[in-house]
């Protein structure tokens, strides 16, 4: 799961979601710290200087790796 947020109250939003979903185990939280844009980047588009990137892997369950029984 790749989330972008442009302020700091979603950012902040994302980031105590992604530790909860860390906590139950569900998803492995794939950037410790968020990620920014780079110098480029905001030099050939000034609207993402504000964007913030955090990305979360789904991790595999027992329960969700087991085939589904045939009817």
């Amino acid at each position: 799961m790749i989330v972008l947020s442009y302020h700091s109250l979603e950012d902040r939003m994302v980031k105590h979601e992604f530790q909860r979903l860390a906590r139950e185990r569900s998803f492995r939280v794939l950037t410790k710290k968020v990620i920014l844009p780079g110098d480029e980047e905001i030099r050939n588009n000034p609207r993402s200087r504000s964007a913030k990137m955090r990305v979360a892997e789904k991790v595999a369950t027992a329960e969700s790796s087991a085939p589904e029984a045939w009817s």
